[in-house]
């Protein structure tokens, strides 16, 4: 049966953890250092910049995007996660895929899809005879567009961690007089807490820095504003004020996280049976309807859309063509080898965060989210200034890009190893040290087996989202070195939306196909 277990802060921690954490996290904060740098030697320039009037109605908008799609995610991602794991919904394992698979779509290419489904001119007020269209811009567009692309990372651990869960607790309860919804509420839900709040805390962080959708979706959040000071005004150090606000930002999201998850954890034993099926009964097809609605917006429209383009113009979508197979093997392999390093990078910072729990702990988990809170431009730019002055033979190299891309999405892979982590009892540990087995021995013989699927987890989050990234590549890739991504932004930002599209539609069917796969293999067995 699945315990509480509380680890003390005062247990002896291995130095070669801790270092190795602290490692991580002090590369972690390189884009930070760049920016306190940048503004420090401003001083009252950049202090002017920060608590302006217009820099502080952008942060208030910011921080009202990210709550609304936190909120909408955690309340997407668990109720979907819980239909498609625990319920006798229709076709279960066929909605895990589809309400799995909008996460393969860059939200800048669902900003784009959403413009040419919804605005003047587009499929629907086509269908519906209207001349004016529905532009979904400002707070509402940007809001269902994020929410619609980021909810899978609520989705996915939720069902990861409804999979592992041992339904003994549940029975219990249950043979003790208690509700279907106090189970759910007082037993289920705190088993689940680390996997919601982990999720939630990472589509939170990817609306602060998001770039592309609110672009296209005339959204003045934070990140719009500082890459117009980037590339209109030229302004560098107003820029790194306004993105140390997001550091900001990202500290308190995180700190709220914490809070939220709490320190307990909870293990569940080694055998352990699947749970039972809940008839739905008339409401299965009021759940079916609500699947449908959320597949259909969130991959229905994009699909339409991108081949609707292609069909238009298929003389320009042959055009497109052209080295599309070399730019989805670079996104391939540079995502690739961000993913591998970001696992190996995340076991350490894992194991501290969950085995010793302490103050150090919390500096560490702090560090090394800070970059999801950065827009990608920060980033990129902090990197050119430091391997321009410290490491000039990776400048322009594909090794600097990968960098980048670790610095950026190492969060969803120690959230995912985390996760793991947080449900293998530490006694199993203990026994084997008990046993004379060292420190690495243990960790090659009896954690990562136990840990592995969420690793597996993590690396493909890492690889997916690195897939997708922008502004990142268009200012770190290698000369010559267009991705997916680059592609698709040159064409569409250029009018060609037939020519866009074939790299759109080819960079979501290689995220997809294995994002079905892990959909599929998390998919609960109910008795």
């Amino acid at each position: 049966m699945a315990v509480a277990v509380l680890r003390p802060a005062s247990a002896t921690r291995p130095p070669g953890l801790v270092g190795s954490a602290i490692a991580v996290a002090a590369v972690a904060l390189l884009p930070v250092a760049y920016l306190v740098i940048r503004v420090a030697t401003a001083g009252e320039v950049a202090w002017a910049a920060v608590t302006s009037a217009s820099a502080l109605a952008a942060l208030g908008r910011t921080v009202a995007l990210a709550a609304a799609v936190t909120a909408t995610t955690l309340a997407l991602g668990v109720g979907l996660g819980w239909l498609t794991s625990r319920t006798s919904l229709p076709g279960r394992r066929l909605w895990a895929v589809l309400l799995a698979l909008p996460l393969a779509v860059p939200s800048y290419v669902g900003a784009f899809t959403f413009i040419g489904f919804f605005g003047p001119g587009g499929i629907l007020p086509d269908l519906v005879g209207s001349d004016r269209g529905w532009a979904p811009f400002g707070f509402g567009g940007a809001w269902a567009a994020l929410s619609l692309f980021t909810y899978p990372y609520v989705l996915l651990p939720v069902r990861a961690a409804l999979a592992r869960m041992d339904r003994g607790q549940e029975e219990t309860a249950r043979g003790l007089g208690a509700s279907g919804w106090k189970v759910f509420r007082r037993v289920t839900l705190p088993q689940l807490r680390p996997a919601i709040v982990a999720g939630g805390l990472v589509a939170g962080l990817y609306a602060i820095s998001d770039f592309g959708a609110v672009s296209l979706l005339r959204y003045d959040s934070l990140t719009r504003v500082i890459f117009i000071q980037y590339q209109t005004a030229f302004d560098r150090t107003t820029a790194a004020a306004l993105a140390l606000l997001l550091v900001v930002v990202a500290v308190a999201a995180l700190a709220a996280e914490q809070g939220a998850r709490g320190r307990a954890r909870y293990h569940a034993r080694a055998a352990r049976r699947p749970a039972a099926v809940l008839p739905l009964g008339r409401w299965r097809w009021p759940a079916m309807v609500a699947c449908a609605a959320v597949a259909l917006a969130g991959l229905g429209v994009p699909l339409v859309v991108m081949v609707s383009w292609l069909v238009r113009d298929l003389l320009g979508a042959a055009a497109s063509l052209s080295g599309l197979g070399r730019a989805a093997l670079h996104s391939v392999t540079a995502s690739g080898l961000a993913a591998g390093a970001a696992v190996a990078a995340s076991i350490p910072v894992a194991g501290l965060i969950v085995r010793y729990p302490a103050r150090v702990t919390d500096l560490v988990e702090r560090s090394v989210y800070s970059g999801l809170g950065l827009p990608g431009i920060s980033i990129a730019l902090a990197l050119v200034f430091f391997a321009a002055r410290y490491a000039t033979p990776i400048y322009q190299t594909l090794a600097l890009l990968v960098f980048a891309y670790v610095l950026r999405f190492l969060p969803q892979a120690v959230g995912a190893a985390r996760t793991s982590l947080g449900q293998v009892n530490p006694h199993t540990e203990e026994s084997a040290r008990s046993l004379g087995a060292r420190p690495l021995a243990v960790l090659r013989r009896v954690t990562l087996p136990q840990i592995a699927p969420g690793l597996v987890a993590g690396a493909f989050l890492v690889w997916l989202t690195a897939m997708k990234e922008l502004p990142m590549t268009l200012l770190l890739g290698p000369a010559g070195f267009d991705t997916l991504a680059t592609q698709l932004w040159s064409h569409a930002t250029a009018g060609f939306l037939a020519r866009a599209a074939a790299p759109a539609l080819v960079l979501v069917v290689v995220s997809g196909i294995p994002l079905a796969l892990m959909a599929l293999r998390r998919e609960v067995r109910p008795e």
